[in-house]
C-alpha cells in the first residue's frame, strides 16, 4: 500500500557537464538530477545532503520512479522525515549512466570522468543552487550494488568531498563476487559474434537473458577497470575470448580497483569518515555478503567507524534498506540546528 502524499518536494534540474563533454562513448554531457527537499526547506535554513548512486542497469530516474503499489525510496524517506523518524536532509540523485549500463562512478579513459563529475561538478552545482551546508562534514554518499561501489570509492578517493559512506551490497572482493561472472560473459560474447558485435548490438535493446546481463556488466566494468582508450569499445576483457581463461595482467587491473584491496592504502582517508555503513543480504546471488563481511573486517582492523548489518534476503529488491541506513547516516552528519 502506498504512503500518504509527500510533504517535501522533488525537483528535477538540468546540468551541463564540462568534464563529460566529448567522452569516449559519446554519452550525453547534459544530465538531469533529482533533488529532494524536505518539508522544512523554506529557503532560509541549510541542510546536509545525501547523494544516492543507482545500481548497475538503473539510473536516478529508476530511484525516483513512481510505482502505483508501493512508495519509492524518495517517498519512503519523506515519510521518515515527516514522522520525525529521521532528521531532514536534501537527497541528490545524479545521473552517471552510460552506453554499457553504468560507469561504476569512476574516472576512466574508456568511459569518462564520472568521479570527477560527482566531486567537482555535481556537488558544487547543488551547493550553489540549494540551501545546503557546503561542507564535507554535512555530506554523505550511498548506493546499492554498483552504487555502493561508487560510494566506497568516492569516500576512499575524494575524502575532501564527503564524511559518511553507505554501501548496500557494494561491489567488492572481486575474486568472490566478479570472477564467477566471467565465464557466463564469455559465452554471451561468443554467441553474439564477439566483443565488437556485442558492443554494437546489445546496448540498443538491452540484455535479453542472464548471460547477456553478465556480459554487459563485464563490458561496463572493463571500461571502468581495464580501459583501452585507443579502440572501441574502449575496454580490455579480463579473459581470453576463445577459451574463457583468465588474462592475469588484465585481472590485476580489476583487482587494483577493488575496494577491498584498497582499504590499507585508503586508511588515512577513511579515518576521516564519521560513519561507514555496510550491509548485504545473507544469500546475495553474487556473494556480496561475503564481500561485505570481508570489507567490514578489513575496515574494523583499522579501527574505523563501521556499522555492519546483514539481513535476510538476496541482492535484488533491497531499496527498503535505505529506510534503515539513511537515519543512521544523517545522524552522523553535521546539521545547522
Amino acid at each position: 500500500m502506498r504512503s500518504a502524499p509527500m510533504l517535501g518536494e522533488l525537483v528535477r534540474v538540468s546540468h551541463e557537464s564540462r568534464c563529460l563533454r566529448g567522452n569516449p562513448l559519446s554519452d550525453p554531457h547534459v544530465r538531469d538530477l533529482y533533488v529532494y527537499l524536505p518539508p522544512e526547506y523554506d529557503g532560509t535554513q541549510r541542510f546536509p545532503i545525501v547523494m544516492l548512486l543507482a545500481g548497475f542497469g538503473s539510473t536516478n530516474h529508476s530511484i525516483a520512479a513512481w510505482n502505483p503499489w508501493k512508495p519509492n525510496t524518495i517517498e519512503c524517506f519523506d515519510q521518515l522525515v515527516s514522522e520525525k523518524q529521521c532528521p531532514p536532509a536534501i537527497l541528490v540523485l545524479p545521473d552517471c549512466f552510460n552506453r554499457w549500463g553504468g560507469s561504476q562512478f569512476l574516472d576512466s579513459p574508456g568511459t569518462g570522468l564520472y568521479q570527477t563529475y560527482l566531486a567537482e561538478e555535481v556537488i558544487p552545482f547543488i551547493d550553489a543552487e540549494f540551501k545546503t551546508i557546503p561542507d564535507r562534514e554535512a555530506r554523505a554518499v550511498a548506493g546499492r550494488s554498483s552504487g555502493g561501489f561508487g560510494a566506497l570509492r568516492l569516500g576512499m578517493d575524494r575524502p575532501e568531498v564527503v564524511s559518511v559512506i553507505g554501501s548496500h551490497a557494494g561491489d567488492a572482493a572481486f575474486e568472490v563476487s566478479m570472477r564467477p561472472m566471467l565465464t557466463s560473459a564469455a559465452i554471451a560474447f561468443e554467441q553474439a559474434g564477439g566483443l565488437q558485435a556485442f558492443a554494437q548490438e546489445v546496448p540498443s535493446a538491452g540484455p535479453q537473458n542472464a548471460s547477456q546481463f553478465d556480459a554487459i556488466f563485464v563490458l561496463a566494468a572493463s571500461g571502468a577497470y581495464s580501459p583501452d582508450p585507443e579502440a572501441f569499445p574502449h575496454a580490455r576483457l579480463p579473459f581470453e575470448p576463445k577459451t574463457g581463461s583468465l588474462r592475469e595482467d588484465v585481472w590485476l587491473e580489476w583487482l587494483a580497483q577493488d575496494p577491498l584491496s584498497r582499504v590499507d592504502g585508503s586508511a588515512s582517508a577513511l579515518k576521516t569518515m564519521s560513519l561507514i555503513y555496510l550491509d548485504a543480504g545473507n544469500r546475495d546471488e553474487h556473494g556480496l555478503h561475503f564481500a561485505a563481511r570481508m570489507l567490514a573486517d578489513a575496515l574494523s582492523a583499522h579501527q574505523l567507524h563501521v556499522h555492519y548489518d546483514e539481513f535476510e534476503g538476496g541482492h535484488r529488491g533491497t531499496s527498503w534498506r535505505y529506510e534503515t541506513s539513511l537515519p543512521h547516516m544523517i545522524q552522523a552528519l553535521r546539521r545547522d540546528d
